[in-house]
C-alpha cells in the first residue's frame, strides 16, 4: 500500500500538471470504487468544474474543486495516479504515449479516468480494485471518517517531540504496531515502520510502556529521518507504485532492512535480517541491534521518562 512519501510524491507531481483544469468527463469501468455519491451522480457534480489544488492528509488525496467540492480518493493496497492520455480499445484504457505508462505493465489496470480541458487525462491504475472515491463538500471534510480520526502527520512542521510522546500516551502495543496505527500517526505504515526501527535500534514487539525517554526520542528523530529520506528518494517502488509519469521510486534501491530477510546487517553488526509475523502484518529486523529487551516495565519505570512527564 503507498504510504505517505508515496502519497506526497503524487501529490507533488498533480500539483505541477492539475491546477487550472476543468474536467470534462468522468469514465469507469468499476462503479463500486464510487461510495458516496454514486457514480452517476458524482459524475454530474464534477463535470466543468476547475481543480483548485491537490493536497494530502495521511494517505488520502483531496482534490479540491469550485463549487465548494472536494474530490478525496484513497489508493488502498494497489492504487495509483497516472497522468497521460489514453484510448478505449476492446473494453480496455490503452496509453497512447511511448513512455513509461505505456511500457510499464503496473500502469495497465486503468478503473477510472477524468478528461481535462487540456487535452491530457487523470487516471488511476488499481489491479486488486480496492480504491475509493468519494465526493464531499470542500467545509465538511474534516467530519469524514476518513479525515476526522487520523493522527498527526508527521511530516508536518509544528508535529514535535512533545506532541509525538502525547500520542502514545496510554498506548500498551506494540511499538511496530503502534506506529502504523493512522489514529496514532497517519501515513506511517509496513515499510516506513521497519525503516524508522531499524534505525532506532527498537525491536518491533517491543511494547509501547517499557521505551525509556531515549528510545522515543530516538524514534521520533527516525521517524523524521526516514520520511524525509524517503520523500527525496519518490518513494519506494517494491512493487505496484508508481508516479503520476508512470515512473518508479527509488527508496526500494536504499532500504536498510524492509523485504531484506536473510541478507547481512547494513550496521556491519555480524547480524542477518529477520522476518516476524506482527499482527497480520510482517515485520523486518536485526536480531543484534534490535535486541528485545523483555525486563518487568516496573523495573525500568524510572527510566521511561523524568518526573512530571510520566507516559500514562
Amino acid at each position: 500500500m503507498p504510504e505517505l512519501p508515496e502519497v506526497q510524491t503524487i501529490v507533488n507531481d498533480l500539483r505541477k500538471f492539475l491546477p487550472g483544469l476543468k474536467i470534462g468527463n468522468v469514465q469507469t469501468d468499476w462503479e463500486k470504487m464510487f461510495l458516496h455519491p454514486n457514480f452517476s451522480k458524482f459524475k454530474k457534480e464534477v463535470i466543468g468544474e476547475k481543480i483548485l489544488n491537490i493536497k494530502r492528509i495521511g494517505k488520502n488525496i483531496l482534490i479540491g474543486l469550485t463549487g465548494d467540492k472536494t474530490i478525496l480518493v484513497h489508493q488502498k493496497m494497489t492504487g495509483h495516479f497516472l497522468y497521460g492520455n489514453w484510448e478505449l480499445k476492446n473494453g480496455k484504457w490503452l496509453s497512447k504515449n511511448d513512455d513509461p505508462i505505456r511500457s510499464d505493465p503496473q500502469n495497465r489496470f486503468i478503473h477510472m479516468v477524468f478528461d481535462l480541458s487540456n487535452g491530457r487525462q487523470l487516471a488511476l491504475s488499481d489491479l486488486r480494485k480496492f480504491a475509493k472515491v468519494l465526493l464531499c463538500p470542500t467545509d465538511k471534510l474534516n467530519e469524514l471518517e476518513d479525515i476526522k480520526n487520523l493522527g498527526p502527520d508527521p511530516t508536518a512542521k509544528d508535529f514535535d517531540f512533545k506532541k509525538f510522546k502525547e500520542r502514545l500516551v496510554g498506548k500498551k502495543g506494540k511499538i511496530k504496531t503502534v506506529l502504523m496505527d493512522q489514529t496514532v500517526f497517519a501515513g506511517i505504515g509496513n515499510i516506513y515502520s521497519d525503516e524508522i526501527l531499524w534505525l532506532s535500534g527498537i525491536h518491533p514487539l517491543k511494547p509501547v510502556p517499557s521505551l525509556t525517554q531515549k528510545e522515543l526520542k530516538t524514534i521520533f528523530n527516525s521517524t523524521k529521518k526516514i520520511l524525509k529520506r524517503a520523500l527525496e528518494a519518490r518513494g519506494t517502488s517494491d512493487s505496484d507504485y508508481r508516479d503520476p509519469c508512470g515512473k518508479k521510486g527509488h527508496y526500494q534501491e536504499i532500504l536498510y532492512v524492509y523485504g531484506l530477510k536473510g541478507e547481512k546487517c547494513q550496521k556491519n553488526d555480524g547480524g542477518v535480517i529477520q522476518r516476524i509475523k506482527v499482527g497480520s502484518r510482517s515485520a523486518h529486523f536485526c536480531p543484534v541491534h534490535q535486541k528485545l529487551d523483555l525486563l518487568p516495565y516496573s523495573l525500568k519505570r524510572d527510566e521511561i521518562l523524568p518526573k512530571g512527564e510520566e507516559l500514562r
